[in-house]
């Protein structure tokens, strides 16, 4: 109420006529400038008429105050200067939407950065953003740039963070000024220069920071603008930042593109008003058309957000069985880590125990070899003791007769020695059987155990050797019996000759007495040794049996490894089937969105029947199965139920889709029997 406004009146304004009689008498070096003189009275002759009438009005209701108040008239000439600069604007970004709007419409293509229509709406753009900005002073000097509240667009609304970013990490600019064209450039590409400008309107005490209180953006002029710009959506613009030069660029309006060949009469004037209130209703049914593709894109964007949560719902659940499927398939692996680990452990303690009993086996069988060899000397000492008794008896055949009873009791010495070699025959031929049994029984453990064959073939060369060596001692004692044979003959063809030697011969018979005893001391030696050798014998069958039952031991764990590896092998074959459903199940998710709409023309097409939620089905309403990951879910696209896969594996093309689809078994022949009904 305190601010005094000035009513113009349109009679104090030149007419037409005398603005062209004043060019006509300026110098043909002053006619550059005049379009442009003429364009800015004909803004001012527009600004006037609305302007007045709105002062008049309210005049009439008592909001203006009549002239003569205390403000100073300069401050009033200001506040003027302003609002003309303001009306001016506006006119001018009138003007270039209706122009470049025109010219896109008329071309029917995308606009690039060279057309001029476009470029002079960004340098009027320009200067409707640079009105009224504040200056900002600094250490290097004064800044004043319009890239500043374009800034606040980033914070108020976050889908602005791209075209900021994108601005910020182009190297070519360097200045704020070109920082700010190119924002306005991306900003009509997204076609939302009308939204990015309004949420900075909205948010007004914002904008005091950068702009005066009388400044364009923070009256009237600057929401009439940005209902203006959203006009602009219908153009198509692909502008190239690359290679231009943004910051050098000098925003200059070129009044030629907006000035027309004027007439005398005033025709021409009423028809820009009518032009303007044409663009006017032209922008308004163009809001209006776009309200109304707004709220169906919100109830479009409604119905997206219901079908997404539920769609993260079902992803949510996916997830959530991958990761209880990945715990069990850890689990499983590091059971079979561990079953590997003991059973290596196992076999790794079964060849420790292989070795030391080879080991001692070794052992034993050098001991023995040594006893075998003590046995041969002790059987060559004798060979030479009865050697010697041979050559004895020779010499003493002819001395006493009394040799006889000398020979019966040698006689019966003689066959209670045969008695005791056929008893050591008896025992070497059970040696013999022994020795065949161990030799099949390692013949068996070769086929069991490979790893022990060379030990086998080793204890198979000294069993040969002992055959061997047995074999020679019988032939040395079939040998010493025909020499006993012989002398018992030379014994007895000297039997004659020997009757006076008795006396002599008794005497030498007393020692060889004490020979026999001690020959039997060493035959009692030899079968104590033979004892110990059948002991050893019997020690090694039990070496034998605990290796059987090693090797059995073996085989057992060796069924265990391959039942693991079978139970290793199915459990790969469950994770391959689940990894599978599991891909299946995010190609169902993806497809799903895409078959939303289709599902909607559907359930519009089948009114009568029911679809089927999928949480409401648990069993397969044909087979009666219950679904699982393997078995899933299927809807027939004829009656709405959920079916398994066998059951509704036909496809049949029906009036509501375009395509065959998925039909359960029962359908597909009600469908089929209706098509031959018909066709017949």
């Amino acid at each position: 109420k305190e601010e005094d406004f000035e009513i113009i009146d349109k009679k104090q304004l030149p007419d037409a006529a005398e603005l062209r009689n004043e060019e006509k008498a300026k110098p043909e070096e002053a006619r550059w400038s005049a379009p442009i003189l003429s364009l800015a009275r004909k803004a001012s002759e527009n600004l006037a008429l609305s302007y007045g009438s709105a002062l008049k009005s309210a005049s009439l209701v008592g909001l203006v105050s009549k002239p003569g108040s205390s403000d100073s008239p300069a401050k009033t000439s200001t506040r003027c200067h302003t609002m003309e600069e303001r009306a001016n604007l506006m006119n001018m970004m009138k003007l270039s939407i209706k122009i470049l709007i025109q010219s896109a419409l008329s071309l029917g293509r995308t606009l690039d950065s060279d057309f001029p229509p476009l470029q002079q709406f960004f340098v009027v753009l320009e200067h409707c953003l640079k009105h009224g900005l504040k200056v900002k002073k600094t250490f290097i000097g004064q800044n004043k740039s319009f890239f500043g509240p374009l800034e606040l667009v980033e914070k108020l609304c976050p889908e602005a963070s791209d075209i900021a970013t994108s601005v910020k990490n182009l190297p070519e600019l360097k200045t704020a000024v070109g920082r700010g064209r190119a924002w306005l450039y991306l900003a009509l590409m997204q076609k939302k220069l009308a939204d990015y400008l309004k949420v900075l309107l909205d948010h007004k005490h914002l904008l005091s920071e950068f702009y005066e209180p009388d400044a364009l953006m923070m009256e009237e002029e600057g929401a009439v603008i940005v209902g203006l710009l959203v006009g602009l959506n219908v153009i198509d613009a692909n502008l190239c930042l690359k290679g231009e030069d943004l910051d050098s660029q000098v925003g200059v309006i070129d009044f030629s593109l907006y000035l027309k060949e004027t007439q005398d009469n005033e025709g021409k004037q009423d028809g820009g008003i009518t032009a303007v209130l044409d663009q006017k209703h032209y922008v308004e049914e163009l809001n209006r058309h776009l309200s109304c593709t707004v709220a169906d894109l919100q109830n479009k964007i409604d119905c997206l957000e219901k079908t997404n949560s539920k769609l993260q719902e079902e992803l949510a659940a996916a997830t959530d069985r991958i990761g209880s499927l990945q715990e069990e398939q850890q689990q499983l692996k590091q059971q079979n880590e561990l079953i590997r680990e003991r059973s290596e452990k196992s076999v790794e303690v079964t060849k420790e125990d292989t070795k030391v009993e080879l080991d001692t086996y070794k052992q034993s069988r050098q001991g023995l070899d040594e006893m075998y060899s003590d046995v041969w000397k002790q059987l060559k000492e004798e060979k030479k003791i009865r050697l010697e008794l041979e050559k004895e008896l020779e010499l003493q055949i002819g001395m006493k007769t009394e040799m006889e009873i000398a020979m019966k009791l040698l006689e019966k010495d003689t066959h209670e020695k045969q008695d005791t070699l056929v008893a050591l025959r008896q025992q070497l031929e059970e040696v013999k059987a022994i020795n065949l049994q161990m030799f099949h029984k390692s013949q068996n453990a070769e086929c069991s155990l490979q790893q022990k064959t060379e030990a086998i073939s080793s204890f198979e060369g000294k069993t040969n050797e002992m055959m061997s060596s047995m074999k020679r001692m019988e032939e040395r004692l079939q040998q010493a019996e025909k020499a006993r044979q012989a002398a018992e003959e030379r014994c007895n063809k000297m039997k004659q000759e020997l009757a006076g030697r008795l006396d002599a011969c008794r005497q030498q018979m007393a020692q060889l007495d004490s020979k026999c005893s001690t020959l039997e001391k060493e035959l009692k030696s030899e079968k104590e040794q033979r004892q110990t050798l059948q002991k050893e014998l019997h020690q090694e069958k039990d070496a034998t049996t605990l290796l059987k039952t090693e090797l059995q031991q073996m085989e057992g764990l060796k069924k265990e490894l391959r039942k693991l590896q079978d139970e290793k092998q199915q459990l790969k074959k469950v994770r391959e089937e689940q990894e599978q459903a599991l891909q299946e199940m995010g190609l169902h998710l993806s497809q799903s969105k895409l078959k939303m709409e289709d599902i909607k023309e559907v359930n519009k097409a089948l009114k009568g029947h029911t679809w089927l939620k999928d949480d409401e089905a648990t069993h397969c309403k044909q087979c009666k199965k219950e679904f699982s990951i393997s078995r899933r879910k299927h809807h027939c696209r004829n009656c709405g139920d959920i079916f398994c896969n066998t059951c509704s594996s036909n496809e049949l093309a029906l009036p509501s889709y375009p395509k065959p689809v998925r039909v359960c078994d029962s359908c597909h022949t009600l469908l089929l029997q209706q098509c031959s009904s018909n066709s017949s």
